[in-house]
């Protein structure tokens, strides 16, 4: 179904007849099209860069040349490979095939097997073809090359996976890693900046630029700017191996083209003759390079490679000319293929920067998403993949040089198939940056950052794991600088962007999500159709001159090509012209277009520009080749705009931003059910919502997706009062009998993988899983492989394991140690890829029930967040006319503060919908002022006999007496989240100390001491409780008695006097200072322990420290 049709058929509200459908939680035959399409960018991507991508990088790599032994060898990668996951050739085993789910149980990596071609030649004479294996790379699951590909949702569940099962995440040592989408600048687009910075470069350094981020058909990018100086001439500046260099314009024109000096000279000033300034500076540049001897295009190649070869690492035999056109295919406008259009590229740049410098074109803006486009992960898997498979070639030479110099290495086929096998493989990289999310590249892959990248897909709750996929981030580096630009929300993101959805704090603005409707296009488009398209509606070709002068022709941009020029009063009616063609779906213009602009924003590679679109309100075009495009369906309606607002009911203009952002960090930290496969997970912690429930109040989008599959939260019967003490500062009340009836219980599944082989040293293999016949430690706990007992309930001090030595017979029992009772839920035993590992691999699953108590946090849909603080009998509980009792005492203070009128409408909606049996839709923008969401629903109370504002009176709990104001009572959502005191509540009263400070060590897990710091210490003070301060900074702390010398005040030279043979062992000795060789001057003092560590490392470093003594 195309863009388009699909958000035609939404769902026309929500619903809860599926609840009650015979047919419900039975798989269907199909998977769910609309969670498939939240990970298309992802998986889409990665299928494109195993294939074609994989094709193209393979074809731009380079052959690498190196001299061995007076000879010139030849490597060339002719073809490469990926093979779905596979167990190794030769094991004994009932399936090839590696599944997803077997590689999260035994903490491996679902890889695939990466195979090459290599072509080599000896002095120009090719010798053969090798296949070689270059390692294993990740495999994206649910990809073309995943096993799981196109099976239907009951081979799934076979499978051990979920019947909806997205993908688009890889397995790194069994945990899932998803590579974030990045914002990028936009490809082949000359944007014109102001940047202050630019000033520090260097001398005459001014700070207008113009910069182009140039990415190949395989991806390859490079970062180039134009700096404008204060004489009037251009800097070029670009990078190679995460080095920055400057070249004077000049030379790169004169490189680039063997034009004369004048057919440059006309070429750079076409639409600016008459700027005397101008054609000054443009004669100036070219003058630079005639003064430093180069004349012609030959010279200036041979002056560029002997200044640049000592970086490039080229064979010696490249003349200098060769070694600077490897510099230009490589670092100058890498996206064009030939040099002519390399130079009118840089022409149209210098006119652009000059404009903007002489205040005749106006600054592009980098954050707007018209200069903007996505990164896939895919394609940042073939950028890695090609840089590594580059290195792969280096490293053969390495390993060729380190050969020969311990044994004489002839080239051959057999020897070449040995050395290739010691090249550096492509695993162990690719499982680091997935694992780390670092990367580590020669060439920084164009990127402003080189960690961040990846992230764990944690499946805290289903909505946790959907915004990973949805996430879109500006880049780590922009979180450092103090500018606040880069975080705006700008009137073009709508409907592409949603404008809640985005953390508080340091990523505010930078890390946003995608709205439902925005589509990322993965696949590569070919636009070589449209130059001739373009002549035939009027633009007249680069090389060719308009019937008009230049100055009143726009320059068009085709993917970052210089295609021609077009009179200024034929440039509308060629955008018409454009923007029809794309809505018939012409096949001639499958892949983009082209529309002149003034030169204020110079041209835009779009069918449709996205400023016109702003305009006129059309729908918003496909760019040019490659590009970050999105499909925006004014269609479809502003309700679904958003990325479902994360079941925020649909109160969006209701409250202020704030708390809808709140509730979006929230509603990802909420506990909920995010799968229904824990039996065959072995994720380090799961949360489970025992009983969730269906929200009576909710969006239309709800059940497009059928979240009802993944609930986060109980509908709770909520009474808004001020009743007792215990709900001041967003405390809430919780009813005791509610809480025994399971309100918000849930359980924690944690997962530890024991394995044995780490217990022992390497190349031991004699520990095995198993117990000691009769061995009074095991209590019989412990089963005969010296495992717990399925649904055991395991306490502090009870065995958990056994192992035992084979060689010795020796027994091991391993303890449980946590403070916290748990069950066993289930238990796996692991092995190896080809299945002939001894019985010492295991994974334990437990649940840890956890029931609400007293501290846990809760929250609304609405960012209203509070603690629970009592748990209240429900005989002293205020109850209704009716007998209803409410389950949370929510204090009204919290509301006109924080202004969350949605949280009062869903109370009454969700009363409403209660009463009728009915579920609400609260899809944003469905109420007006004319039709207002509290007549509406208080129109359906007072149908079924409430009051229409939503009030009832009660009566007190403890008197029985009736209560003087109406109370606001109603049903709400609410959600329980994962912070827990269970998880952080932190006690000691003796334990482990620091072994060179003696102090009591920090830190939750090892059983630690709370840190007693200075602003604590200053509280004390100010009260004036000193023997208090005394006892926690040193009696409880590292108080210790010491020896001094109250002569010399020394706390080193007091020493024990060594007895003789003679005396008795039993016999008092004396401490003598050895400075002052007396033993009547010796005292005892109560010091720090840390001080006298202190004292003697100064005395190290030949420093004196001495106490007087009163």
């Amino acid at each position: 179904m195309d863009s388009e049709g699909r958000w035609r058929n939404l769902p026309s509200g929500p619903s809860l007849k599926h609840l009650t459908d015979p047919s419900y939680g039975i798989p269907s035959e199909q998977q769910k099209a609309a969670l498939q399409d939240l990970t298309r960018a992802h998986v889409d991507s990665f299928n494109y860069a195993v294939r074609e991508g994989l094709s193209h990088a393979v074809q731009a790599i380079p052959p690498f040349e190196f001299a061995f032994k007076d000879e010139r060898i030849s490597l060339t990668i002719v073809d490469a490979v990926i093979s779905p996951p596979s167990v190794p050739k030769g094991t004994i085993c009932k399936e090839l095939n590696i599944y997803p789910a077997e590689c999260r149980g035994r903490r491996s990596t679902y890889r695939g097997k990466l195979t090459a071609d290599i072509s080599w030649a000896v002095n120009g004479i090719s010798k053969g073809v090798i296949k070689q294996s270059l390692g294993y790379v990740p495999i994206m699951v649910k990809s073309k090359l995943c096993n799981l590909y196109t099976l239907p949702p009951q081979a799934l569940i076979e499978h051990h996976e979920e019947a909806e099962e997205m993908g688009g995440y890889f397995i790194i040592n069994g945990i899932e890693k998803v590579i974030r989408m990045l914002i990028m600048p936009r490809r082949n687009f000359p944007i014109a900046m102001v940047r202050p910075k630019w000033k520090s470069r260097g001398p005459g350094y001014t700070q207008f630029g113009v910069s182009v981020h140039c990415v190949r058909e395989e991806h390859s990018a490079v970062n180039m700017n134009l700096h404008y100086l204060e004489n009037g001439t251009v800097m070029l500046n670009f990078i190679y191996q995460k080095e920055l260099f400057f070249l004077p314009l000049g030379f790169a024109l004169k490189a680039l083209v063997s034009f004369s000096d004048y057919q440059i000279f006309q070429e750079l000033i076409k639409g600016k003759e008459d700027d005397s300034f101008f054609r000054n500076s443009v004669s100036q540049m070219l003058r630079i390079v005639v003064e430093e001897g180069c004349s012609t295009q030959k010279q200036v190649l041979n002056y560029l490679g002997e200044c640049f070869r000592v970086k490039l690492s080229l064979p010696d035999w490249y003349p200098n000319e060769q070694a600077a056109e490897f510099l230009f295919n490589q670092c100058i406008c890498i996206h064009l293929k030939s040099n002519t259009e390399k130079f009118y590229l840089l022409c149209l740049m210098t006119r652009k920067l000059f404009a903007l410098a002489r205040g005749e074109c106006m600054e592009d803006n980098p954050d707007s998403l018209v200069n903007q486009e996505v990164l896939t992960p895919g394609h940042f898997f073939l950028m890695f993949l090609k840089e590594k498979m580059e290195n792969w070639l280096m490293s053969i030479k390495i390993a060729l040089d380190k050969r020969a110099q311990k044994t004489n290495v002839s080239i051959n086929n057999e020897n070449l198939m040995k050395i290739f096998s010691m090249g550096t493989e492509v695993t162990r990289p690719f499982e680091y940056l997935l694992a780390t999310g670092n990367l580590r590249s020669k060439t920084g892959l164009g990127f402003l950052q080189n960690s961040g990248l990846c992230v764990v897909a944690d499946k805290l709750n289903f909505i946790r794991y959907l915004s990973h996929f949805r996430c879109v981030h500006r880049g780590a580096d922009f979180a450092k600088m103090r500018t606040t630009t880069v975080r705006r929300l700008l009137p073009e993101s709508w409907g592409f962007l949603c404008p809640v959805h985005t953390p508080d704090g340091a990523p505010c603005g930078l890390l946003n999500h995608l709205t439902a409707i925005c589509e990322v296009v993965t696949q590569f488009v070919y636009t070589a159709s449209i130059p001739a398209l373009l002549c035939s509606l009027g633009v007249t070709p680069v090389d060719g001159a308009p019937r008009r002068s230049y100055s009143e022709c726009y320059p068009v941009l085709l993917d970052g090509v210089m295609v021609g020029w077009v009179d200024k009063e034929l440039a509308p009616s060629l955008a018409d012209g454009l923007r029809r063609f794309k809505r018939k779906k012409n096949s001639s213009l499958a892949g983009g277009g082209s529309h002149p602009h003034d030169r204020k924003t110079k041209s835009v590679p779009r069918l449709v520009p996205f400023y016109h679109s702003l305009q006129t309100g059309t729908a918003c075009a496909e760019p040019g080749i490659g590009q970050r495009r999105t499909h925006w369906n004014h269609g479809a309606g502003t309700d679904s705009v958003f990325c479902w607002s994360f079941h925020t009911p649909g109160t969006l203009p209701s409250q202020p931003s704030p708390r809808n952002m709140y509730q979006c960090q929230m509603g990802k930290q909420t506990m909920g059910f995010p799968l229904l496969t824990y039996q065959d997970r072995s994720d380090n912690k799961l949360y489970r919502l025992q009983t969730p429930q269906s929200p009576l109040v909710r969006p239309c989008m709800y059940d497009y997706y059928d979240m009802d599959n993944y609930p986060i939260g109980t509908n709770a019967i909520v009474a808004v009062i001020s009743y007792t003490g215990y709900d001041m500062e967003d405390a809430m009340i919780v009813n005791k009998a509610s809480w025994e009836r399971g309100f918000a219980h849930g359980s924690v599944y944690k997962t530890e993988f024991i394995d044995l082989s780490e217990k022992i040293k390497q190349g031991d293999d004699s520990l095995v899983f198993g117990v000691k016949p009769g061995d009074p430690r095991v209590m019989q706990k412990l089963d005969d492989d010296g495992l717990p007992f399925i649904g055991a309930k395991l306490q502090f001090g009870d065995p958990y394991y056994s192992y035992l030595n084979l060689n010795t017979g020796e027994s091991f029992v391993v303890f449980y140690k946590s403070k916290e009772n748990c069950i066993v839920d289930n238990i796996k035993v692991c092995s190896n890829d080809t299945g002939s590992r001894k019985f010492k691999c295991i994974c334990i699953t437990m649940r840890v029930p956890r029931n609400p108590t007293i501290g846990d946090k809760f929250a609304s849909r609405h960012g209203q967040k509070g603690i629970l603080s009592r748990l209240w009998p429900a005989e002293d509980m205020p109850f209704t006319e009716s007998g209803m009792v409410p389950d949370i005492l929510f204090n009204p203070h919290g509301f006109p503060s924080r202004m969350t009128i949605g949280m009062l409408i869903e109370s009454m909606a969700g009363k409403s919908a209660a009463l009728h049996g009915l579920c609400h839709d609260a899809t944003p923008f469905i109420f007006s002022e004319e039709n207002s969401a509290l007549g509406y629903f208080g129109e359906m109370l007072k149908a079924a006999g409430y009051n229409f504002y939503g009030t009832e009176r009660l009566y007190s709990g403890i008197s029985g007496v009736e209560l003087e104001a109406d109370i606001f009572i109603g049903v709400v959502y609410y959600q329980r989240l994962r912070h827990m005191v269970s998880d952080k509540f932190q006690v000691r009263t003796t334990g482990a100390r620091d072994k060179v400070t003696n102090q009591p060590i920090g830190g939750r897990n090892v059983q630690g001491g709370i840190r007693f710091g200075e602003m604590e210490r200053d509280a004390l003070l100010a009260h004036g409780t000193s023997f208090l301060l005394h006892d926690r900074l040193f009696n409880c702390s590292d108080r210790s008695v010491a020896h001094v010398c109250v002569k010399c005040g020394s706390l080193l030279s007091p020493l024990l006097e060594k007895p003789p043979p003679s005396w008795s062992a039993m016999r008092n000795r004396k401490y003598n200072c050895t400075v002052c060789d007396r033993s009547d001057t010796i005292d005892t003092i109560s010091v720090p322990y840390v001080f006298r560590y202190f004292v003697a490392e100064l005395a190290a470093m030949n420093i004196k420290v001495k106490l007087d003594i009163i």
